[in-house]
């Protein structure tokens, strides 16, 4: 799709189509939505954060609050080489002497009154924070110094941000921090619902098996570990691939410790159940 802005031809970005349910923590998405809200025509939607360690389903949770506004959603991944064009505007070489501009995800969830959620965002710089700035205020605008034209926001755009609680990342410049909020923290999930997203991401699997996963999550999460429930959605799905090379009669535990040691490594197996 083309669009034109100040006789400026730009092609947008396609939405993402994902296959992901959000189970439990309504408490989050009941958050989420809410900063997300106009309750009246002087007010503008807030920039919400996502804050929690990676694979607690920061994105998941993004997602699901998206699609049930029913709306178009784009996933933009934030690295440390995200640069400002890559968050607004690209040229593109098309033949001799022409230029193609292509608009980000973010861009086209702009103009569409779509939904964006920008990816581990607290892995980009200030530089790249910085172009953002006029979107995250009262303004809600991007200026792209590449096409030379600024581009306002559809009144149906939201964003939201996902952030990793790890050492690997920037700290938000404050003027940044001050405009993506709330801040909404992702954490561990009860052992109930730890245990129906096993359910949900693994529906072929053995509720014995789901059992055992699910209680090693909650003894490394009681002794403050990193594991998450991604953590265990790979252990169960390689212990039962693993299960299809083995006797049918074998213990399934030895297939469940031996994916931990392969997934996580050997001192995670501390936390697990012998057989």
């Amino acid at each position: 799709m083309i669009v034109e802005i100040d006789g400026v031809p730009l092609h947008l970005a396609h939405p993402d189509a994902l296959s992901v349910k959000w189970v439990g923590q309504e408490e989050v998405m009941r958050q989420l939505l809410a900063a997300w809200l106009v309750v009246d025509e002087r007010d503008i939607p807030m920039n919400p954060r996502l804050v929690g360690k990676p694979g607690v389903g920061k994105t998941t949770l993004a997602y699901a609050a998206a699609s049930r506004l029913s709306r178009e959603i784009y996933i933009m991944q934030a690295t440390v080489d995200t640069r400002p064009e890559d968050l607004i505007v690209q040229p593109v070489i098309e033949g001799p002497g022409q230029l193609r501009y292509v608009a980000s995800p973010l861009v086209t969830a702009m103009l569409r009154g779509g939904i964006v959620i920008l990816d581990e965002g607290n892995r980009m710089s200030e530089k790249s924070w910085a172009s953002l700035a006029p979107l995250l205020d009262t303004r809600r605008y991007v200026e792209s110094i590449v096409a030379g034209i600024k581009i306002q926001a559809h009144p149906l755009f939201r964003l939201v941000a996902t952030m990793n609680d790890d050492s690997s990342t920037f700290d938000l410049p404050e003027y940044i921090h001050s405009r993506l909020q709330p801040q909404i923290l992702i954490d561990f999930p009860e052992r109930d619902e730890e245990l129906s997203i096993l359910r949900e991401n693994l529906p072929f699997a053995e509720d014995k098996m789901l059992e055992y996963v699910t209680d090693f999550l909650q003894q490394a999460h009681n002794n403050e570990e990193r594991f998450t429930v991604r953590d265990g959605i790979n252990i169960g799905r390689y212990a039962i691939k693993l299960m299809t090379t083995l006797d049918a009669r074998a213990d399934f535990t030895h297939a469940v410790r031996f994916s931990i040691d392969k997934v996580l490594g050997e001192e995670a197996l501390r936390y697990a159940r012998r057989p």
